[in-house]
């Protein structure tokens, strides 16, 4: 105990210069600037610690071609900002890094925001894959870990896991605070389907009435909801609500009647959005003809939903493109109910993009959507 005693108890480790590379993946619907925005960020955050941004470089979201990037890269150094969320260790970031000659050591991080860096090496050069949140000036655990190695000090697995305890812990009002005598329940996800349009290009025909694999089209998807970790599922009616509602059966979902809907889609989206609990945080948009979507895609979408690490919307895609269901932090829905017309709210993506997280999608189901006779051919053609 004395020898312990007379150890010192502060050890000042000084920055070392660093020399630090920044490669960027892209996806077709990120735009330049948000890539500019983050190397300018990346740099000031460099700087602090006493390095330099060496360099930049910039790739696809694709394993092969990150890895070539990875490969082709410099200095002391490596960080790797990605265009869309790493959701797990086979994601293109950890892909690409151990397809470069790398190793992953720890992923995740219980500090919030920053919960999704990565940790990795190659050789005895240092890989940080990057959280979304690294795209703010704001602190975030990745300032934490580069400052450590800015500082010649070894960052480990155990180290991050550590980080947790009396960490960087943000005041949100559903996370439970140590003085709240009742601690307040997780915010949720809620579920809102819009089936309540007249299927103008089908003729005559409801196409969310229209039997798919034996049953309604409609029913599809609430289906998948309700196997997900969405709750609740609203669903709002309209054209032929009655023969709709009929065709629910007795599905557990809360049913909102829009007497609006001839006037457009807008109407639907915010008959919906009214209906929503007080205690959710984020509201999951989609539509009654999507017959393809599974429950395990629509948890993806929600597992990568944290607007304190500015994945305040998230959109699946497939191949680039962007499709449907969209996720948005329920502090969008004032700028929501403003929407009028025939127009849902996929604008607001576009006007936040810095807030948007995309999540790749294996198969097709999030463009498909039926709007006409053949398009419903087509799908009654292909299996499941």
């Amino acid at each position: 105990e004395v020898a312990a005693a007379a150890k010192p108890l502060i050890r000042i480790a000084p920055y070392r210069h660093l020399d630090v590379a920044l490669i960027q993946t892209r996806l077709p619907s990120v735009k330049e600037s948000v890539l500019d925005k983050t190397v300018a960020i990346t740099a000031d955050r460099v700087r602090a610690t006493g390095g330099r941004l060496l360099s930049e470089a910039r790739s696809a979201h694709e394993t092969a071609a990150l890895a070539e990037r990875i490969r082709q890269s410099n200095g002391d150094l490596l960080l790797i900002a990605g265009a869309s969320a790493i959701t797990d260790r086979k994601d293109v970031l950890p892909a690409a890094i151990e397809a470069a000659g790398g190793v992953v050591e720890h992923f995740g991080m219980p500090v919030d925001p920053g919960n999704l860096l990565l940790l990795a090496r190659i050789g005895e050069r240092r890989v940080l894959g990057l959280p979304g949140c690294c795209r703010s000036p704001k602190p975030n655990g990745f300032d934490w870990v580069l400052q450590r190695i800015a500082a010649g000090i070894e960052v480990s697995p155990r180290d991050i896991m550590g980080m947790g305890v009396g960490g960087l812990l943000m005041e949100i009002p559903t996370r439970p605070q140590p003085r709240d005598a009742k601690p307040a329940k997780p915010g949720r996800i809620a579920a809102l389907v819009l089936a309540a349009g007249q299927s103008r290009r089908m003729g005559e025909r409801n196409k969310l009435l229209a039997e798919v694999d034996g049953r309604a089209m409609v029913t599809h998807i609430l289906d998948a909801l309700l196997g997900s970790r969405a709750a609740p599922v609203i669903v709002v009616t309209g054209h032929q609500a009655e023969r709709v509602r009929a065709a629910l059966g007795e599905r557990p979902v809360h049913l909102v009647a829009n007497p609006d809907y001839a006037e457009g889609l807008s109407t639907s989206l915010k008959a919906g959005l009214a209906a929503l609990p007080d205690d959710v945080e984020g509201v999951l948009v989609g539509l009654g003809d999507m017959p393809r979507i599974r429950s395990a895609q629509i948890d993806r979408l929600i597992a990568a939903f944290n607007p304190l690490e500015g994945r305040a919307i998230v959109v699946p895609t497939v191949r680039g493109k962007r499709g449907n269901p969209v996720l948005f932090a329920t502090r969008f829905v004032p700028e929501m109910r403003q929407i009028t017309g025939d127009v849902g709210a996929r604008h607001l993506i576009g006007e936040h993009d810095d807030e948007v997280v995309e999540i790749e999608m294996e198969d097709d189901a999030p463009l498909l959507d039926i709007d006409t006779p053949e398009a419903l051919a087509a799908l009654l053609e292909t299996a499941p």
